[in-house]
């Protein structure tokens, strides 16, 4: 005698396809990889709000972060100490100006040594140059 399968309501249906989907590897797979990009947003979103300067020169000042190229490309330098875009890192001089674009003329006070350049080792097949 066969038994009857039992009803399964409408509502159960939805929950299991609910959940098949939620489930889904593809989708699993997005959410891993949108992690970082998701811990950027909210990271930066915070930095905007709690920083002291205004949204767009904040911006502005996270993007020096990656160097004067970045930054210049987006608004022409130079930056002064305290301001936005400016970073002790974009000031090689440390004179309080970050990416100054002046052309810089250096001057040698003695003429250039030329030295040999220190002889190769080498072991088996690899080469060793002292730096």
């Amino acid at each position: 005698m066969d038994t009857p399968a039992p009803k399964v309501s409408r509502r159960q249906r939805r929950a299991e396809a609910l959940r098949k989907r939620a489930l889904s590897p593809i989708r699993i797979m997005l959410m891993v990889l949108m992690l970082p990009v998701t811990t950027i947003g909210i990271a930066v979103g915070v930095y905007l709000r709690t920083s002291e300067f205004e949204h767009d020169e904040a911006l502005l000042h996270l993007i020096a972060l990656a160097g004067c190229n970045a930054v210049e490309n987006i608004v022409p330098g130079p930056f002064v100490a305290g301001g936005p875009g400016y970073h002790k890192r974009n000031d090689p001089d440390g004179d309080g100006v970050a990416c100054d674009t002046r052309s810089v003329v250096f001057e040698p006070s003695a003429p250039p040594q030329h030295t040999e350049a220190p002889a190769a080792r080498r072991v088996g097949t690899a080469k060793f140059v002292r730096p």
